[in-house]
């Protein structure tokens, strides 16, 4: 049974011109996405040109400043539109979220001349970005990573480590990448804009994973990459601050993506439960299934509702990083037993390959994981209440 694009529901979309712009969202997913996400999935295939097309389109840079390339949407709009990537694909709309929090660095802390010379490539030129924060020995304690830049006399930095877990890696057109410049600690990280092809770059052989085959995960070797103070982004010592800052935001993205999966999941297993017959009649008409689908309804429009919170705080200028991490565990905790009751509706049928729900499964659990475990999510919200942990 191929994939299917499911009925849209009903967004808060505060404009017409937000409305126009998720009507052409919905029309590209229908036609472009949708049809061959099973089987490019499958097979592991990237859709670049996917990608180029969304630039085209003006979807790859729409919470940022028109004046550098931008689409000037608030986030309540950009996450909406991140969902509904999501629900036809995640690869897609993961991508969309990681290109955003990859662009996020220069488009907050760059100078004037850093924006105008990059991000209208970034944004609208069809480059397509990663994120370079986690190492081999340092995921969840980002500040102990290794990664190490060091200035030269002539003004240049040269940077050697590994990165790991870095999507879009090998495809990338330019890498935010965070680097020890000074002592051990938060306060000795700086963010960098290294090229996708600069020399000293190279990338492995990419991860093999359980879902999101089709995203391309693997480790990025920088064997004394040369680059100059022009492509250091912020202060010396801010990295660390700035990453923070991105991953607020990421955050959200990562909600809106496992929002879009659910509803996807969930759109498939009411469409079952209304053609599987069982017993002489659809097996829809059982009360055990209907309080499955209802509970399963009830968490998506919860997680919904909870990203948007967030996403209208930080529209509002208000803080929102407890709002950001509890939007990231509700939501990917929602998708892993949303997808889960899925292949339950389904039953064996849901077991198979030949129905994406099992898919949809193996592909909730690293949203999970990602931009935070949700056990680090935890501790944020945990620190928000009640103050650093002083042991």
């Amino acid at each position: 049974m191929p994939d299917r694009v499911p009925s849209p529901v009903d967004r808060s979309l505060p404009t017409a011109e937000a409305r126009e712009l998720m009507t052409l969202v919905r029309d590209i997913a229908r036609r472009e996405i949708a049809p061959a996400a099973a089987e490019e999935e499958d097979a592991g295939r990237f859709p670049r040109e996917l990608f180029t097309l969304l630039s085209a389109s003006g979807l790859l840079g729409l919470p940022y400043d028109s004046a550098h390339g931008g689409g000037d949407q608030p986030y309540e709009v950009y996450l909406q539109v991140v969902e509904e990537l999501a629900t036809a694909r995640l690869t897609v709309g993961l991508g969309v979220s990681v290109h955003t929090l990859a662009s996020y660095a220069l488009a907050a802390y760059g100078t004037d001349a850093q924006r105008a010379a990059h991000l209208p490539a970034m944004l609208g030129g069809g480059q397509l970005g990663a994120y370079c924060l986690s190492e081999p020995s340092s995921g969840s304690d980002a500040a102990s990573l290794r990664t190490r830049a060091v200035r030269e006399s002539g003004g240049d930095w040269v940077i050697t480590g590994t990165k790991a877990w870095i999507t879009h890696a090998g495809l990338a057109d330019f890498y935010t990448v965070l680097a020890r410049t000074g002592a051990a600690g938060a306060s000795g990280i700086t963010a960098f804009l290294v090229p996708g092809d600069a020399a000293g770059l190279s990338v492995a052989a990419p991860e093999r994973k359980m879902g999101l085959k089709g995203s391309p995960t693997a480790q990025v070797h920088l064997d004394g990459v040369r680059i100059p103070d022009a492509r250091r982004i912020g202060d010396e010592g801010q990295g660390f601050a700035i990453a923070l800052a991105a991953l607020e935001s990421g955050r959200l993205g990562i909600a809106a993506c496992a929002v879009g999966l659910a509803q996807a999941a969930l759109d498939e297993a009411v469409a079952w439960a209304g053609q599987r017959r069982q017993f002489g009649r659809p097996i829809a008409d059982f009360q055990g299934l209907r309080f499955l689908l209802a509970d399963m309804a009830t968490r998506i429009e919860a997680g919904r509702a909870l990203y948007l919170a967030a996403a209208r705080r930080r529209d509002a200028g208000r803080p929102f990083g407890r709002q950001a991490a509890m939007a990231k565990l509700h939501c990917t905790d929602a998708a892993m037993q949303v997808t889960i009751d899925a292949v339950q509706v389904l039953g064996g049928y849901g077991y198979t390959a030949d129905f994406p729900v099992e898919r949809y499964l193996r592909e909730a659990k690293v949203l999970q994981i990602v931009e935070g475990t949700n056990q680090i999510q935890r501790m944020v919200i945990a620190r928000h209440l009640l103050g650093p942990d002083t042991r």
